[in-house]
């Protein structure tokens, strides 16, 4: 099959709004909106977290065909967030869904491994740019080697320190759509690049985000070394649910104040 010719500039036959709508009249789901501030959870373990101390509740309104989104508090900000949206294409799937059912901000915390290393881990890093190794990237923005954070919430984060115990550093990850094909060989050419963790979703993200000129942000919470020693794979208290909603709430509360003084 020949490659497929993209046209940057062309809008999309197939749309998120059509396909929502088509579901919430499959599955009699009334009209309304998620969240302003919505959540990526790839791993799960922050919406298993919430489920299971009875902090989430299911949104009655969210229609995808694909995953339940949950609705839950922190810190007096409303959220939404969906758990187990691993990769590239799904994760974008879902933020196109996100942002056409009322979300206006949206933030990933994905597991990652570490490349080259800040500190033991696990540790946070707020992704700037990423490595375009997977292919969905391609769909939104023109080949380049990477894809960036957008400046305006790189300059908000990084003015001062978040307001939580848990570092968080500026960092570079390479975006994957093969996991278990992270080759001695990759990993040294990533290290020697300055690239500091592997992931799956980011670099999709923020191609998104700039085609769209929507509000996304990318953390990986670096967690494992690949698994090459046992004992990997170690996130914290509640497998890091406590740090990373400490976190979601710091970003989450800077982006509203700035919002705020922007009306």
């Amino acid at each position: 099959m020949p490659e497929a010719h993209i046209d940057y500039d062309e809008s999309s036959v197939f749309t998120p709004e059509n396909l929502l709508r088509e579901a919430r009249r499959q599955k009699h789901i009334p009209p309304g909106e998620i969240p302003n501030v919505c959540v990526l959870d790839p791993d799960g373990d922050i919406v298993r977290h919430l489920v299971a101390h009875g902090k989430a509740s299911r949104n009655q309104y969210w229609a995808c065909y694909h995953t339940d989104l949950y609705d839950f508090t922190h810190d007096g900000i409303r959220f939404g967030i969906v758990g187990c949206a691993v990769g590239a294409s799904f994760a974008v799937l879902v933020a196109e869904e996100m942002f056409a059912s009322g979300c206006q901000l949206l933030i990933s915390i994905t597991s990652a491994g570490q490349i080259a290393p800040i500190r033991n881990p696990p540790y946070f890093i707020l992704i700037e740019k990423a490595l375009r190794d997977e292919g969905t990237s391609r769909h939104y923005l023109p080949p380049a080697e990477y894809s960036h954070l957008q400046g305006v919430l790189r300059d908000l984060l990084s003015a001062a320190p978040l307001p939580t115990p848990i570092p968080l550093d500026i960092g570079v990850t390479w975006t994957t759509d093969a996991p278990f094909r992270e080759t001695p060989g990759a990993i040294a050419r990533c290290r020697d690049a300055g690239i500091h963790a592997v992931e799956m979703e980011a670099a999709a993200l923020y191609a998104f985000a700039q085609a769209r000129r929507k509000p996304v942000i990318c953390l990986a919470h670096v967690t494992n070394q690949m698994a090459v020693e046992a004992g990997d794979f170690e996130k914290g208290d509640d497998n890091g649910s406590h740090a990373a909603l400490a976190l979601l709430g710091a970003i989450a509360q800077l982006w509203l104040k700035k919002t705020e003084k922007q009306k």
